[in-house]
């Protein structure tokens, strides 16, 4: 099987497979990395090389023409909020965006929340979009 045709079923398969559900997905640095592994994983085998090739991963990009998965997951959870935001005020989805529960949080370091992950300077302005 040639190369091209490797890609397309990698694209298909393994790549979906690791961006499944990702878009409400909070990763912590330590999912980003295993992602990034597993897909680095997968490329590496597509063309062939191991680790003991030493070749560098930003090379193994460049040759298939991949991006790093988490950004693309980041990219994936941007479209989805802007999904979300197009909606009527009545969908589930949009509620479930604007919804800000009453009472305090738990003692110690709060849980990291989906809103809270996602870059909105991208979108022009630091605080969270109005949905």
């Amino acid at each position: 099987m040639n190369k091209e045709t490797k890609l397309r079923i990698h694209n298909i398969t393994a790549k979906a497979t690791l961006k499944f559900g990702s878009e409400v997905l909070v990763l912590k640095k330590r999912e980003e990395q295993r992602l990034e592994a597993a897909h680095m994983k997968f490329l590496r085998h597509l063309l062939g090389i191991t680790k003991l090739d030493k070749e560098k991963n930003q090379c193994i990009r460049e040759k298939t023409g991949a991006q790093k998965i988490v950004k693309e997951i980041k990219q994936y959870q941007k479209k989805w909020l802007q999904h979300v935001q197009r909606m009527d005020r009545n969908r589930l989805p949009r509620q479930t965006l604007k919804y800000r529960p009453e009472g305090g949080r738990n003692i110690g370091r709060p849980k990291k929340r989906w809103r809270d992950q996602l870059h909105f300077e991208d979108y022009g302005t630091r605080n969270a979009p109005n949905p």
